[in-house]
């Protein structure tokens, strides 16, 4: 249906204010209960989110090019951080058409490096950009009733993260078995002690194994590489293992149950000479005594 190029420019300027900002988060009182959007890619004005949803990790095959014999959409299969957001108009609100929303979205991914990857005519497009973390973010828009609903589906592509390195009851059997246990996804700023928040998951996991073995005792040591100066090393390790013992101390594990020792690098289990060596040499050990 036909439209203003007034009423375009107006669309598209308020949608790329929403559109390019850094972090929206959904608050409209019209959106359904629970419901959440990208906090990066946001709404055309005018409308409320009916239903969404949000997985940590998921695949969406995104229809990226053209449709097979049987009419049906083929494309790319993308993984990793996933939204689905069903917007519908508000009543009273100006309906867009669906070339207005398209071309808003395309405009705002072109902004920032983006661009169209497939339009399948006349209600909807893909479309990617690169991400300054790395990665690149995948979206999909399919308009119906003309412009009244449409859905975004999106994924922030990257490679599935490993929530926990080891579970409390792995933690334990471990323990239990060998007295030992190593750690390589307790992780630290470099050159520091302290723990950076992605070791969260982790740490609490230790923390239950604590909790759930009232007589077990443990010695935290840190272990380092051989990059740097071999008593930097020691030190930084020392302070690392600290770190984990005031962390789980914090959370109402008793001090003497714990000691902290740093080991620098004086006992590595992998080759220094590779990369992989190195990030297995970077450690916390949890040792009974």
């Amino acid at each position: 249906m036909p439209f203003s190029y007034r009423s375009l420019l107006v669309g598209l300027v308020a949608a790329l204010m929403v559109l390019l900002s850094p972090a929206h988060a959904a608050s409209d009182p019209a959106d359904a209960e629970s419901t959440t959007e990208h906090p990066e890619v946001s709404r055309f004005p005018g409308f409320y989110i009916d239903n969404s949803k949000h997985n940590d990790f998921n695949e969406f095959s995104f229809s990226s090019k053209n449709r097979d014999r049987d009419g049906q959409p083929v494309g790319e299969l993308k993984a990793g951080q996933y939204w689905f957001i069903d917007y519908i108009l508000k009543d009273g609100a100006r309906q867009p058409s669906a070339v207005e929303l398209i071309r808003n979205y395309e405009n705002a991914f072109r902004k920032l490096g983006g661009s169209m990857v497939y339009r399948d005519p006349p209600e909807s497009a893909v479309y990617r950009m690169p991400l300054g973390r790395g990665g690149e973010r995948w979206v999909q828009i399919n308009i119906d009733a003309e412009g009244a609903r449409y859905q975004l589906n999106i994924v922030d592509v990257a490679a599935m993260a490993q929530k926990v390195e080891f579970s409390a009851s792995e933690m334990a059997d471990a323990l239990k078995k060998q007295g030992h246990v190593a750690l390589t996804g307790i992780l630290f700023d470099t050159g520091k002690a302290s723990i950076k928040p992605q070791s969260e998951a982790l740490l609490k996991e230790v923390l239950t194994v604590l909790t759930n073995d009232k007589a077990l005792n443990l010695a935290i040591e840190g272990h380092t590489d051989n990059v740097g100066n071999a008593k930097a090393n020691a030190e930084l390790s020392r302070r690392r293992a600290e770190a984990v013992v005031a962390y789980l101390v914090a959370h109402g594990i008793q001090a003497q149950r714990l000691k902290a020792s740093g080991k620098g690098d004086s006992v590595p289990v992998a080759d220094n000479r590779t990369e992989d060596g190195r990030a297995r040499n970077r450690r916390v050990e949890l040792v009974k005594f």
